[in-house]
């Protein structure tokens, strides 16, 4: 890493990563911060229940992701992004627990 950056990213949710790769690609250097374990912010996926049952915190936006015209245009399939679809989106118990 060059010992004086043109662009410091803090925070490495889809805005961050998306800004340092686009100002990476026009020849700025870069460095991505992330105070948390993982990248990745709202959108990322985590087994927070039971194993093998997945759930997307924050997931009321990213879904949209997958049209993105700035997402498509990176490599994200080469380091492991996988779009999934649930058979059943969403569901909401009825009052009686059915």
């Amino acid at each position: 890493m060059p010992s004086i950056l043109d662009v410091v990213v803090v925070g490495a949710g889809p805005n961050g990563l998306t800004a340092a790769v686009e100002l990476a690609r026009r020849g700025f250097s870069v460095a991505v911060f992330e105070a948390a374990g993982t990248v990745g912010g709202g959108a990322r996926t985590e087994e927070l229940t039971l194993p093998g049952f997945r759930h997307d915190p924050c997931a009321a936006v990213h879904p949209l992701g997958v049209g993105s015209p700035v997402f498509a245009t990176m490599p994200l399939k080469r380091y492991g992004l996988e779009w999934l679809h649930a058979p059943l989106p969403m569901a909401h118990p009825f009052d009686d627990g059915t």
